[in-house]
């Protein structure tokens, strides 16, 4: 039977909890002897694949505080083990607990060495535990425990006691900043809640005064706040008989109110034990007992679910994929039929409209043909007004030019324009299309400059050319200047001589190609 156990073992009874439906139900008991370890023994073999969390509440647990240097990785772990093999003559249920790092001239780590002194009573049950076809999660003992019980019960900070009544006995813990400091283990027996409220004074009173002897516990320090988890229903004889000092300040809670806010639904017994047992199920501390090699059944199953819950993941991934990829696709054939559906109502409304047409004796692609060229032959004639337009802002900055002539007309821009023909707009199709041009000559004359000044008038002619071309997307084609300055011409008389002759005259061809 598979699932999750948690075997809880004292040094006179031990229990197997299963775990169910978030909650802990006894399953099974056992005694301290070797019966009662043969009949674990037969109990593990009909729990073939199970889940146990081993929880020992044990007297005669050893806690040492030690330093090491300050290391990480195999070094540190190497250096760890020395020490528990310096301390503990059996280090298989031997540990340490990080305390914390000092900072001075040498950085060193404090560790919490802890085992059992009498290991030989817990070994042969652990044995027989791995050598079942069981998984072995951890070996963890009460104190390992408490700090997270002592957090969920209000003591997340600072020095504080924890005191609970189990079935081992008083477990009593100090725990300092949520780490483990300090444990022991007291026999009760069948204490009634009064005698039990005032045992548990005393021995809180002998624990902070050990702990004070060690210097764990500052005398002069703020009062250490103990909380005690009393039996069910007796929170008042507690509250009554624990009545706190300057040293300590005693909380009294009810085990019912403790279960509830560890979250334990149903109660396994009447003992404070179901607390720890419930966590370690929970959510089990870091530190425990068992070697790597114990817990390798128990680490290919933590593979195995990795592997499975990874698996599940990129299942449920696909899923959505699949999922919304068939969304988009019954959208795209959803717009498929609406496209569909309208260009059948186009067709048929073109066929509709097409009846309607005279009858001619051509076809229908003949006269698309037709109105495409006409479309291309209208797109490609022009008109003078946009050139007259374009002269005009020009001439606006040129005052001193006055115009003779205009002559506009469609052509090909050749260098010598006189010897290409005039192109009809209406005829300018087929080849010349592509080089048919817009052309405008411009014939006028230079006022306001000197005669004789033929260097003023020249830059008079070619600044206006210059206008004429720049941002635009006419060209100038060909410039004829008052005056011939090429290498070929020559100038002879007095030029400055005929003052009372008429202004020099110029000729400016435009050409624009049409598109």
């Amino acid at each position: 039977m598979s699932g999750k156990h948690v075997f809880y073992f004292t040094s006179s009874e031990h229990y197997v909890y299963r775990w169910s439906r978030h909650a802990l139900e006894l399953d099974a008991r056992f005694e301290a002897d070797e019966e009662g370890l043969a009949e674990f023994r037969d109990f593990l073999a009909h729990q073939k694949g199970a889940l146990f969390y081993v929880v020992a509440d044990l007297a005669g647990e050893d806690f040492h505080e030690d330093q090491i240097p300050y290391l990480r990785g195999g070094d540190r772990q190497a250096v760890v083990q020395r020490r528990l093999a310096q301390r503990y003559r059996d280090t298989r249920l031997a540990t340490a607990l990080p305390l914390g790092q000092i900072t001075g001239e040498r950085r060193n780590e404090r560790l919490l060495l802890t085992s059992f002194t009498n290991a030989e009573q817990f070994t042969p049950w652990l044995d027989a535990l791995v050598d079942s076809d069981a998984k072995l999660a951890g070996v963890y003992s009460v104190p390992l425990i408490a700090p997270a019980l002592a957090s969920r019960l209000g003591a997340r900070s600072g020095r504080a006691f924890l005191i609970t009544h189990n079935r081992a006995g008083l477990r009593q813990c100090y725990i300092d900043d949520g780490r483990l400091r300090f444990s022991r283990l007291e026999r009760t027996g069948n204490m009634p809640p009064e005698s039990l409220a005032a045992f548990v004074r005393s021995e809180t009173m002998r624990l902070a005064q050990y702990l004070g002897g060690l210097r764990a516990l500052p005398r002069d320090g703020p009062p250490v706040l103990v909380l005690v988890v009393a039996p069910p229903g007796q929170r008042a004889v507690f509250e009554q008989a624990l009545v706190s000092d300057t040293r300590l300040t005693f909380r009294a809670l009810d085990a019912d109110q403790a279960a509830r806010t560890v979250g334990v639904r149903r109660a396994a017994g009447t003992f404070a034990e179901q607390l720890y047992l419930h966590l370690v199920v929970g959510k089990p501390p870091k530190q425990q007992f068992a070697r790597r090699e114990e817990r390798r059944g128990y680490r290919i199953w933590q593979l195995q679910r990795g592997i499975a819950v990874a698996g599940a993941i990129g299942f449920a991934a696909c899923a959505l994929y699949a999922g919304a990829n068939w969304l988009d696709a019954m959208s795209l054939h959803s717009r498929t039929e609406s496209e569909q559906r309208q260009a059948r109502a186009a067709t048929e409304q073109y066929e509709r409209i097409t009846a309607s047409f005279p009858v001619t004796q051509t076809t229908t692609d003949n006269l698309k043909a037709t109105v495409v060229e006409f479309r291309k032959i209208a797109a490609r004639s022009s008109t003078p007004e946009g050139s007259f337009i374009h002269l005009s802002k020009v001439l606006d900055d040129f005052p001193q030019i006055e115009l003779d002539r205009l002559t506009w007309r469609i052509g090909l821009p050749v260098e010598n324009e006189r010897e290409a023909p005039p192109v009809p707009v209406a005829t300018t199709t087929g080849s010349a299309t592509d080089q048919t041009a817009e052309l405008l000559e411009i014939g006028g004359r230079v006022n306001a400059t000197q005669r004789s000044d033929y260097r003023g008038i020249t830059a008079q002619v070619q600044r206006l050319a210059a206008a004429l071309s720049t941002g635009s997307s006419y060209r100038v084609l060909r410039t004829q200047l008052p005056f011939d300055i090429t290498s070929q011409g020559t100038l002879t008389g007095d030029i400055g001589a005929a003052e009372a002759g008429e202004a020099p005259r110029f000729t400016i061809v435009l050409v624009r190609t049409l598109k």
